[in-house]
């Protein structure tokens, strides 16, 4: 088994970070990245390679001596993350900074300490962000600018490390069904009505539609929503 690729999946728990580790789990070692010990050791022995990753990534040094152990890393999918949402008149800062400080600042230090391992194994950092990363709409603001800040982070993280042979995808899912999500239709007042959005396995697949592309192509974004009926 060590022969195969090894994939580190943030958020990977629940959601589209767990459907993720089941997507790769039968081409790759997971590391199963979170906060929840219990809930990663329990999610790792449902996966055939998989191993719990505990660490909470806004804990710099917590989060340093985890990644000092990985030599080699061919995969990094980014899928934790926090949505706090709220009108940009009514936001106060700690709003904006819990959205940067998880969404963006944390993202931003674990490819730091795990990108001599991404460069030597020509890896592949996938940032799952959100339709709010492409346009941000009226409630949304300080989560919104948190994935568009994000996304330029991702673009400026391809412009560099291309050339080393190093690829990077952003993955723009609209609303799925998560426990994020109800929550935000809590937030909003609204219906919860799961059919409306997207599953997880399905921006799952795209991720794994990015992973295991050819080495000639390079798929730089996706967009996904989801369909208004089927």
């Amino acid at each position: 088994m060590a022969d195969r690729p090894l994939a580190l999946i943030t958020g990977a728990t629940r959601g589209i970070g767990a459907a993720v580790s089941a997507a790769l789990a039968p081409t790759h070692r997971v590391l199963l990245g979170g906060r929840d010990a219990d809930a990663l050791r329990a999610r790792a022995r449902e996966l055939p390679d998989a191993q719990p990753w505990p660490v909470d990534l806004t804990d710099a040094e917590a989060l340093r001596e985890e990644c000092a152990s990985i030599d080699s890393l061919d995969v990094l999918v980014h899928s934790a993350g926090v949505a706090r949402l709220g009108s940009v008149a009514e936001s106060e800062a700690a709003v904006w900074r819990d959205n940067l400080e998880v969404n963006v600042v944390a993202v931003a230090e674990l490819t730091r300490l795990v990108l001599p391992a991404l460069r030597a194994a020509k890896g592949h950092v996938v940032f799952v962000n959100s339709g709010q990363g492409l346009a941000a709409r009226a409630g949304w603001g300080p989560y919104a600018a948190s994935k568009f800040a994000v996304r330029a982070y991702a673009d400026a993280l391809r412009a560099e490390e291309e050339g080393r042979g190093v690829r990077v995808t952003s993955v723009y899912p609209g609303r799925t069904d998560t426990e994020m999500q109800q929550a935000v239709v809590s937030h909003e007042g609204g219906e919860y009505q799961p059919e409306k959005y997207l599953r997880p396995e399905s921006v799952a697949a795209a991720v794994a539609a990015a992973v295991t592309a050819s080495p000639d192509a390079h798929l730089t974004e996706l967009t996904i929503r989801p369909r208004p009926a089927r």
